[in-house]
């Protein structure tokens, strides 16, 4: 498996913004669900929003909704996460993941089998 590459991280102050970006090269038409996950220091890893393969339907979880906006650039093999509005409490490592079996809402990190590194977001108040 060829491991997805993030970029895009930083610190900015709550209300700003940040793009994340995550080449998905190989995966592009092979995978059943993208998607962005986190995890805050000492929490569990946990989605935040996902692409379905085909229809190209989108999944937010609740507290992103109308802040975030996840995207897919096929002819740059590439995925997005626009975030808007951040929050102190969006403040985590933010993983791009790809999952190539099953998936569902891709919301769940066990709808994943290909990670990348993950890239660090932080908010302060």
């Amino acid at each position: 498996q060829v491991p997805l590459v993030e970029s895009g991280g930083g610190s900015v102050q709550a209300g700003g913004s940040l793009t994340l970006s995550c080449e998905v090269s190989g995966y592009t038409y092979s995978s059943r669900c993208m998607g962005w996950l986190r995890q805050a220091p000492g929490g569990d890893r946990e989605g935040v929003a996902s692409i379905r393969s085909g229809a190209g339907r989108t999944y937010y979880q609740d507290w992103v909704k109308g802040r975030f906006t996840i995207s897919q650039d096929n002819d740059k093999n590439t995925m997005y996460l626009q975030m808007n509005n951040l929050k102190p409490e969006d403040t985590a490592m933010y993983f791009c993941a790809v999952g190539t079996r099953s998936c569902y809402y891709g919301l769940v990190p066990a709808e994943y089998n290909v990670w990348g590194q993950g890239t660090q977001v932080t908010v302060s108040s």
